[in-house]
Formats: structure tokens, sequence, C-alpha cells
């Protein structure tokens, strides 16, 4: 009895908030894990050299997709479905077929990229992309392979082994990307070609740490994985049936083709902007190639990457969201998704549209901080400050959508994003008044379209009332007032000291806590939201001893 209850309240699942908490916190920090190295590689090739960069791994984006992208969303759906059923075998075998598919998918990638590396630079109009493409051929393959594990274990409602392993694999990442990048450019006479291949021949060796990871995980758990399939089997009064593996593929294929369509059809305006920033800046702008690229690298490594970095959050809740609203949908728990999905969008904006406005106020000074050698792109991070918000609500609508079953509509609302962004892009990259800023106008128009859109399937879908007040209304207030101090905060430190870094730190950790007291004052956060923060019981007990706990709903 003592080894059955324990064994119960290891498999027993964690609720839903908990696990989104520890993937956005593992999100959030592989993503400031990812920036940081990010400063020193720019400082080494520049802008250019990270024109390079990001054009290689735009291509290799899409690839990667196109293998394995929506493999972790399909596969995590389908265990926690059979998981709520309690087929406990039906659900590792989901997993054993899943891995032989994504190792086939993923080797056939990179064969592809590796063997066409010369012409898909060529044809993207960056030629000296072509090493890096080469360096991240083998990568496409471990990624396939480890998108399996990570699916698994969060049909399993373990989150743990998948943020376990976006650490290790952003850790080594980082260090070789680097370590590589000078040592290429050292080797080769400062070409920032060869730097940039050597910035992506670390993410290889990220992937692959992070796949030993996977591994080691799933050999610990796999004893009691089977200790749980062979006791349901000896308890059974009937023969259980088992899922074919034909049954099993179609399957998989009928939920991940979907999820790969609409990650596919958003990593194609990425290849867009690619492709139309280049052409229309130097056909129709008249700007350099050189110059063109060094615009470019400015978008993709400044914009793309501090814009990113917030929606990290709403990434993680969007992953944590499929198995858990899949599993209450399974069981008819209308109930439980509605609340899911309110709690998830309410969690996503009052991080999205903070950060948002943050970067709004400050965005030279924040450049000037991070690339004090190359801090040019302020104009473009304050233009698409606005596109965090709406990235997020389709990134966390996306989520809910694939877990209740209705993976086509993403796939449409990004179809239609991408539709709205090409002409946008065209018209406004050939203006060379707006340049490269017409990528990132296009790129909000995109988000916009497709959110409206996942909001309102979702919405009919779960018939769901959305709590407006609490998911958009008290965040833009508080953060009005957050950045009216943060303004005032980092002004009347600079006008005294001429020192950026500092104000930007200071007008940062005054724009949290502002941002902090002001949703505590509207009752914009919740006893719930503190609990799964780090130290939230420490966080509570200080804010009832402030006399301030009766602001927080229950």
């Amino acid at each position: 009895m003592q080894s059955r209850t324990k064994d119960e309240q290891i498999n027993k699942p964690q609720s839903f908030v908990k696990q989104a908490a520890l993937l956005a916190s593992a999100a959030l920090l592989v993503r400031v894990i990812g920036f940081i190295y990010k400063l020193p590689l720019t400082n080494m090739i520049g802008d250019a050299g990270q024109g390079i960069y990001a054009a290689g791994y735009q291509v290799y984006n899409f690839l990667l997709i196109l293998s394995s992208a929506g493999l972790p969303a399909a596969i995590s759906k389908m265990v926690s479905e059979r998981i709520a059923l309690k087929q406990y075998g039906n659900a590792h075998r989901v997993f054993r077929i899943s891995l032989a598919a994504a190792a086939a998918a993923g080797a056939f990638f990179s064969i592809l990229l590796w063997a066409l590396s010369a012409h898909i630079a060529n044809a993207v109009k960056n030629p000296d992309s072509q090493a890096t493409l080469l360096t991240l051929a083998p990568t496409i393959f471990l990624v396939a392979v480890m998108s399996v594990f990570r699916g698994y274990f969060q049909g399993l409602n373990n989150s743990v082994p998948t943020a376990l392993s976006q650490l290790v694999e952003q850790i080594i990442n980082a260090v070789f990307s680097v370590l590589l990048a000078y040592y290429f450019m050292k080797w080769w006479d400062g070409d920032v070609a060869l730097g940039a291949a050597g910035g992506t021949a670390g993410t290889g060796l990220g992937a692959l740490s992070g796949l030993i990871v996977m591994c080691l995980v799933y050999k610990l758990n796999r004893p009691r994985i089977y200790k749980r399939i062979n006791a349901q089997k000896q308890q059974a009064h009937e023969v259980i049936r088992f899922d074919g593996r034909r049954k099993i593929i179609v399957e998989l294929l009928k939920t991940a083709f979907p999820i790969i369509a609409g990650a596919a059809i958003f990593s194609f305006t990425n290849l867009v902007d690619m492709q139309m920033v280049m052409k229309r800046l130097t056909e129709a702008a008249g700007f350099s190639d050189r110059e063109a690229l060094a615009l470019y690298g400015q978008l993709s490594n400044k914009y793309v990457s501090i814009s990113t970095l917030p929606v990290a959050i709403s990434s993680a809740m969007a992953t944590a969201s499929i198995p858990s609203i899949a599993a209450s949908n399974v069981l008819k728990q209308k109930a439980a998704v509605i609340k899911k999905t309110n709690t998830a969008l309410r969690l996503a904006m009052s991080v999205s549209i903070p950060a948002a406005a943050g970067l709004f106020v400050l965005p030279d000074q924040i450049l000037l901080m991070l690339f004090k050698h190359y801090p040019d792109g302020g104009l473009l991070l304050r233009i698409g400050s606005i596109s965090v918000v709406f990235l997020a609500l389709a990134q966390i609508s996306t989520g809910m959508l694939q877990g209740i079953g209705k993976i086509y509509v993403p796939a449409i609302a990004a179809a239609a994003g991408v539709l709205v962004k090409i002409p946008i892009n065209y018209i406004l990259l050939g203006d060379p008044r707006i340049n490269v800023a017409g990528a990132v106008v296009g790129t909000i128009c995109c988000y916009a379209v497709s959110s409206i859109i996942d909001l309102s399937s979702l919405t009919k879908a779960t018939g769901a009332t959305l709590d407006f007040a609490g998911i958009l209304i008290k965040p833009a207030l508080a953060s009005l007032f957050m950045s009216l101090v943060c303004y005032v905060c980092y002004y009347t430190l600079y006008f005294y000291t001429k020192a950026n870094t500092p104000c930007v730190l200071t007008a940062i950790a005054a724009s949290v806590f502002s941002y902090g007291a002001a949703m505590l004052y509207l009752g914009g956060l919740r006893e719930s939201d503190i609990k799964t923060m780090p130290m939230g019981k420490k966080a509570l007990s200080l804010l009832g001893k402030m006399g301030l706990s009766g602001c927080l709903k229950r």
C-alpha cells in the first residue's frame, strides 16, 4: 500500500498553472541566456555578420518546423488524452512510434539541407550563409528526436525534463557559439561569414547536449513507466487493446500537420522578411548590399530577439496548456476548459503588455546598453513593441485551440496574417524613408490578424466569456502608470549622471515595482498567480504583513 501511494504521488499530474510557470521560468531563462551570448557575438561579427547568421538560421528553422515543429504539441495531446482515459500502454506506444517517425523525418531534412546548402544560400540572396547552413544541417535530426521526448513527458504532465533539457541545451549553445565564432574568425582572418558559422555550430552542440539529457531522464523513468503499464495489464479483467501502428501514425500526422502548417507559415514570414528586405532595400530604396545586410541584421538580431524575449512566457503557457486542456476536453469538463482559457490569457497579458510598454519607452537606451558598439535599431524596437502583445495572444490562443482539437484554425489564421503582411512589406520597404521599419509594420499587422482570428475561434469553440478586465484593461492601466515611472526615473537619473546603463537598470527595477503595485491596487493580481512565482509563499506572507493581501483576488 505504501509503495502504491508513493507511485500515485509520483505520477500525480501537476496543475496547469504550475506546469506553465515551470516552463515559463525555464523559457525566460533560456531566452535571457540566448540574449546574453548574442551580445559578444554581435560585437565580434557586427550587424552584417548577424545578417548572415540570421539568414542561415531562418532557413534552418523553416526546415526544422517542417520536420518536427508539430511533434511536441501533437504527442503531448495524444499522450495526455490516453493518460486521462488510463490507457498507459497506448500512451507509451505513441511515444515509441513517434520516435521512429521523427528520426526518419529529421534525417531526411538534415541531408536535404546539407546537399542543397549552396543553392539555398544563393536563392535567399545571401551566398555567405552557406557555411551556417552546413553547420546547422545535423541539428535538424537532433532536435526532431528530442522533440518526441519532450512531447511525451509534457503529455505526462511533467514539464521538468523539458525545462532541464532546454537549460542545458542553451548553456552549451551559448558557450560554444561564442568560442567557435571567436576561433573561426581568428583562424580565417576575421571572416564574419565563418564567424557566423561558428555561432551556428554551437546550436548543434547545444541540441546534442539537450538530447542526451532527455535520454538520461527517460532511462531513469523507464522502470516506473513500465511498472504502471504492467500493473494495469495484471489488474485488467479483459484483454487490453493496443492502438495499431497505422492508427497512431495517421492520428499523429492528422494532429501534427496543421500545427506544422501554422508554425511553418509564421516561420515563412521570416523568410519573406529576409528575401524582401534584401531585394526591396537594394532595388527600390537605393541601399547597397552591405547596408541592406546590416539593416536586416538589426531587424533579425535586435528587434526580433528582444521583442520575442517576453513572449517566451506565453509560448511556455501555450505548451503547458495543450496537454492540460486536451485532458479536460476529452473528459468533457467544459468549465475547466473555460477557466484554463481565461487563466492562460490573463497571465500571458500580465507579462506581455508591460513588456511592450517598456520597449516603447526606452528602445534606444536598451540597445545602447546591450550593443555598445552597434546600438542602431531603436526605431524598429519602438514601432514593433506592440507586436509583443499580438504575438503573445496568437501563441497562447494557438496552444489552447490545439488542446481542444481545433488544430486547423491556427494554420488558417497564420495564412491570413501572411497574406496581409506581404503587400505591406512590399510597399513600405521600397520607401527609403521607412526602409526596414516596413517589415516591422508588416509583422504587427500579421500577428494582429492572426490573433483576432484565433481568439474569436477559441471563444466560439469553448463558449468562454473572456475576462477582458483581467486580461487587457487592468494590465494596460498598470502599464501606463509604469511607463510614466520608467520615463521619469530614467531621464531624472540621466540628467545628473549621464550614465546610460545604470539609469536603464534602475528604471527597469522601478518599472517592475510600480507595475506590481499598480496591479495590486487595481486588483489585477490573484493569490494563485503569486503562488506560482519563485518564493511565492513568502511574497504572500509579506503582503499579508503589509496589509495588502486583501487586494488579491482568490
